[in-house]
């Protein structure tokens, strides 16, 4: 695939993947922004992205309404490191633990009775 990029220079990163379609006044809005990410209509690095706050890095390929950005980095910005959530699948959690752990053991709660019992009335709440 031959492709031509258009060249999208950041001064930091990362930067969130709404916050650049406002950014290049691709959209309106914010609220435009996260509807047509979540309903596919974006794709980051050739594949279709759905998360709103994807963090975007030198390097990474944003793809909208047919054109193709790549995102660089100025001479005077400092590179930022990637997370490991973005490169990496987060690993599933243990949910053995959950299962296998005893359960508390409930408190009964003790009533008070409802008349005072000097007075023989019930109190008044207020709240």
């Amino acid at each position: 695939m031959n492709q031509e990029y258009i060249e999208i220079e950041l001064e930091e990163e990362p930067i969130e993947l709404c916050k650049l379609l406002k950014v290049l006044d691709l959209v309106e809005g914010g609220g435009q922004a996260k509807n047509l990410i979540t309903e596919g209509y974006v794709g980051v690095n050739h594949e279709i992205c759905t998360i709103k706050r994807k963090k975007l890095y030198s390097g990474d390929i944003l793809e909208f309404d047919g054109e193709h950005f790549q995102l660089t980095l100025s001479e005077t910005a400092i590179p930022a490191e990637r997370s490991a959530s973005s490169t990496q699948p987060e690993p599933q959690k243990n949910t053995e633990q959950a299962v296998n752990a005893p359960a508390k053991a409930k408190r009964k709660r003790v009533k008070k009775p409802k008349v005072d019992e000097k007075t023989g009335r019930r109190p008044i709440s207020f709240g």
